[in-house]
């Protein structure tokens, strides 16, 4: 208790530290594979707390109120997952987030974020087949959906599970919004004139929305760790060369349509998720 107590606590202050230095080593990173020098690495910490000092302009109030609760559903979920809770429950409150940041973009009444938040909610049926198998697979490997019982098991997860696991770096794409499956926000000046979801908020609101992407990053890349559990320093090396693959994949690929995005995730979650899950079952 004790031990899941002090987890929760390091990710609730730490969790928006380490998403701001992955933010900001993801836009050095990109910034040199473009032959560009980059900025600081910190930089994504000078970005909100310019953005806390702005006025915030708002076409609803209501709008806001939907992007608060985004933020604090993200820690809840990460404070379940960090103190060993259910999986399949923490799969659920992070789907729950992302309905916090559609009904927010729904209500700016901006033709720009309706389709953001339009192309959301089909990234979203993308790649939810391909979480729930991941929780479906630890189960398969370990007899528990818990968190704390998958991370207690002697074997790695990874052994059994490497089709699932190949699939879950595949849709990561499209959870960490790079290409070529940045459909509903970009952050690349070439894809857009404007940023889809997030084209009507500013100020905190808009600090807000970056500090509760940090906290859904570090949630995504612990589903990357529980594959290595045995092997802590493995698990957080194969956590970060998992990011780094994303970085380099959003760098190297254009954006693809919606039609593509969403039928190729649901082929490898059937092919990648759904095999392995079925070559595990013959086996035991």
């Amino acid at each position: 208790m004790v031990g899941s107590l002090l987890a929760a606590a390091a990710f609730v202050i730490l969790g928006p530290f380490v998403g701001g230095l992955l933010n900001g080593i993801d836009r050095r990173v990109s910034a040199r594979m473009q032959a560009r020098f980059g900025p600081p690495i910190v930089q994504p910490f000078y970005d909100v707390a310019k953005l806390w000092i702005k006025e915030t302009i708002v076409v609803r109030r209501s709008q806001n109120f939907y992007m608060v609760f985004f933020l604090i559903v993200a820690v809840l979920t990460g404070v379940l997952f960090y103190s060993g809770g259910d999986l399949l429950l923490v799969i659920f409150a992070l789907t729950l987030t992302g309905i916090f940041y559609v009904l927010g973009a729904y209500k700016a009444s901006s033709p720009y974020s309706a389709i953001g938040a339009q192309r959301e909610l089909i990234q979203m049926m993308a790649y939810e087949p391909m979480v729930i198998l991941v929780a479906i697979g630890m189960y398969m490997v370990t007899g528990s959906f818990r968190v704390d019982g998958i991370l207690a098991h002697a074997g790695g997860a990874i052994l059994r599970l490497p089709a699932i696991f190949l699939g879950l770096v595949y849709v990561l794409t499209i959870k960490l919004r790079k290409s070529p499956f940045d459909l509903s926000q970009s952050h690349h000046a070439h894809q857009e004139i404007v940023r889809g979801m997030t084209t009507e908020f500013s100020g905190k609101t808009l600090a807000i929305i970056e500090i509760a992407h940090w906290y859904e990053n570090v949630i995504i890349l612990g589903f990357v760790y529980l594959f290595f559990a045995p092997w802590p320093w493995l698990g957080v090396l194969a956590a970060l060369a998992a990011y780094f693959f994303e970085v380099l994949t959003d760098n190297v690929f254009a954006r693809v349509k919606w039609q593509l995005a969403l039928a190729s995730s649901w082929v490898v979650a059937a092919v990648l998720g759904v095999g392995n899950a079925l070559v595990l079952w013959l086996l035991r």
